[in-house]
């Protein structure tokens, strides 16, 4: 489009000082009758451009002329040159691509403004992998990619968390990354929208078929609601308990999936009472257990004997 080839001229010419409608040509792959046509619309907008001729010849901009193509704000900068991660990037095989963008934009950037771009890079990392750098295997990503940006229809086989396969034909919407683990967004026969774990998918087969993407769909809008749908549709335990001051700081640095909903005040022996919320009765009795005698059940009443027969098990399991 003719307004993405003026802004890689004006970049060109910024960056490489003169050149010429040949070179420019070559490079945006168009005829150089195209390049003169668009130096006078630049020439018109008010860009200092010029022609020198000769042999040496070429197009060049005014001296000390600088774009700010944008009048970025150094807060919007910051902004725009956050990091993103490594990780997610190199999936996508768009790493490179990145690289080429920052800088193409950092060179439109007043001189002023660019080491501050470049600072951020310094000051700020982003790195969404696991400590052990376990990653999820996704076989069929490309496949995946590819159906997103080409609008055709799949034929998936989905492996559900029971171990169950299904097949699904799906009209691929995007790819949303949730941490370091993607999931897959896509539309079924009948219309209904569903997130699907990438790494789950067993095979992926396009299609003869193309699709007509709805309009008005946002991912980032339909993540969202999906993501407080999800949440909602959580099960709930709640367990009220006495924590002794040693182990309180650590309850929310656990493994498992337990939040605390309210604390009162210390007594004066040093216990806090507490109500934590587990998505299942198993889940808190396994959480609690491990505290040993640094937790006491208030509530339920039925949890504490629970757990006491979890205790005399494990005794009797290792006793010698």
């Amino acid at each position: 489009m003719r307004g993405d080839r003026l802004i890689s001229i004006l970049l060109m010419l910024q960056t490489q000082g003169r050149i010429t409608a040949k070179e420019l040509a070559e490079k945006l792959e168009v005829s150089e009758r195209t390049i003169y046509r668009d130096m006078e619309v630049l020439s018109g907008s008010g860009i200092p451009v010029f022609a020198d001729r000769g042999k040496n010849g070429g197009w060049s901009l005014m001296d000390g002329y600088q774009t700010d193509l944008t009048g970025l704000k150094e807060s919007e900068i910051r902004a725009l040159f956050a990091p993103v991660s490594p990780q997610l990037l190199d999936d996508l095989g768009l790493t490179r691509t990145s690289e080429d963008a920052r800088n193409k934009i950092i060179a439109s950037l007043p001189a002023a403004y660019r080491k501050n771009a470049k600072d951020i890079w310094s000051r700020i990392h982003i790195d969404t992998s696991s400590w052990r750098g376990t990653k999820e295997k996704i076989s069929s990503f490309e496949v995946l990619k590819n159906a997103i940006w080409e609008n055709v229809t799949l034929e998936i086989i989905y492996q559900r968390a029971d171990g169950q396969r299904n097949r699904y034909i799906v009209q691929p919407l995007g790819l949303v990354a949730k941490g370091s683990i993607w999931y897959f967004i896509a539309a079924k026969e009948n219309g209904d929208i569903r997130n699907y774990r990438a790494s789950r998918i067993q095979s992926a087969v396009p299609g003869e078929d193309t699709f007509e993407r709805p309009d008005d769909f946002d991912i980032a809008a339909y993540w969202k609601s999906s993501k407080q749908a999800f949440i909602k549709a959580l099960p709930t335990y709640e367990v009220r308990v006495k924590v002794s001051e040693e182990v309180l700081s650590r309850l929310s640095f656990s493994n498992h999936f337990v939040r605390i909903i309210e604390a009162e005040s210390s007594d004066n022996e040093g216990w806090k009472s507490v109500k934590l919320a587990f998505d299942t009765k198993d889940e808190a009795k396994r959480y609690i257990l491990g505290f040993a005698d640094q937790i006491s059940i208030i509530k339920p009443e039925e949890l504490h004997f629970e757990i006491l027969k979890l205790a005399e098990a494990a005794v009797a399991h290792y006793k010698v």
